[in-house]
């Protein structure tokens, strides 16, 4: 296995200085929604996908066109309906004909999944056969048709939304499509300043597009990067008891016992682990910290713990177990 070298202080600062370009461009279209700015940015640093949630019109394809070209990245966008099938998103074979020679052959037609960021607008539109063909794209990085592979380009990044509030007519996410998800970051109201702002911005002249101040290969140094920053013993054992304790059982803390019907899986370990280290980096640091792992603590399970009936009576939400369970099992220490 190639080890990438260690990037040095100068080059952790370069790119870190890139990265404060890089929010500032996305500031010029998007107002506020720092926090939702910054997850997404640490689930492309990680080398996740992102599950966007809230209502209409609070900008979710706005930020990620804009993220796209601030990045100068490949930008497809698909409104899932239910009469989507899996090729329109994947692709298809074409029957071609050489006029000269008369010869036929298939060929293969890639679909807009082939880019570096693919918007899967109300993923929950569709039906589950079509949901599904985008697994194998979010987990191994290719498409699969007629018995052949075909790589997608690096780097590579599915965001996905979903409206809260309308579930008629929608196909909810099996939990091992939900899994696949890094993140599920929910985008909020904005505040009466901010929406002012928005009503100036938006209702003016043309809004002119961010000029690109990162490039894919810069992602892709940045995401080898995260995969180097340190996560000390504690804190891994941290984290290994918050996911293990998500899932009912007799040590269970009371909330998880009272609320929780099913809990995370070791993916979730994974995905907090990798977001913490993309945390880390996107502040300048090289190690992971507590305050990392607390600030993703919710991102990361909200999709992946499936509440109980006692819980949706109370109107607990999953936010609220998190919440519980960092109080429980406080972080340790030292990191």
């Amino acid at each position: 296995m190639l080890m990438t070298k260690t990037p040095t202080e100068a080059e952790i600062a370069g790119k870190l200085q890139r990265l404060s370009q890089l929010r500032a461009a996305i500031g010029q279209a998007i107002v506020g929604q720092d926090e939702v700015v910054e997850q997404l940015l640490i689930g492309l640093l990680a080398g996740g996908h992102c599950l966007i949630e809230g209502v209409p019109g609070l900008g979710k394809t706005l930020l990620v066109r804009t993220l796209g070209q601030a990045l100068s990245l490949d930008f497809r966008r698909v409104q899932f309906t239910p009469d989507l099938m899996p090729s329109d998103i994947l692709g298809t074979e074409v029957l071609e004909e050489d006029h000269g020679t008369g010869h036929r052959h298939f060929r293969f037609q890639q679909g807009p999944v082939f880019t570096n960021l693919f918007l899967a607008d109300e993923l929950n539109r569709t039906p589950p056969k079509t949901q599904a063909a985008l697994l194998e794209a979010m987990q191994e990085h290719q498409v699969s048709y007629a018995g052949v592979t075909h790589a997608l380009s690096e780097p590579f990044f599915v965001l996905a939304t979903q409206n809260p509030l309308e579930q008629a007519g929608t196909y909810p996410l099996p939990e091992a499509q939900l899994d696949r998800f890094l993140l599920n970051i929910r985008v909020g109201y904005p505040t009466a300043e901010e929406e002012r702002a928005i009503l100036a911005l938006t209702t003016g002249g043309a809004i002119e597009p961010p000029k690109a101040v990162m490039t894919g290969a810069d992602i892709v140094e940045l995401q080898k990067w995260v995969r180097q920053a340190h996560v000390s013993d504690g804190l891994l054992t941290w984290i290994t008891s918050l996911i293990r304790a998500t899932r009912p059982g007799p040590d269970a803390p009371s909330a998880i016992q009272d609320y929780v019907r099913w809990g995370a899986g070791p993916r979730a370990g994974q995905a907090l682990v990798l977001a913490a280290k993309a945390r880390a980096l996107l502040h300048g640091r090289l190690a992971a910290t507590r305050e990392d792992v607390t600030a993703l603590a919710a991102p990361v399970l909200r999709h992946r713990i499936l509440l109980s009936f006692a819980a949706e009576a109370e109107r607990k939400t999953t936010d609220d177990v998190v919440a519980a369970l960092l109080a429980a099992l406080p972080a340790p220490a030292r990191d």
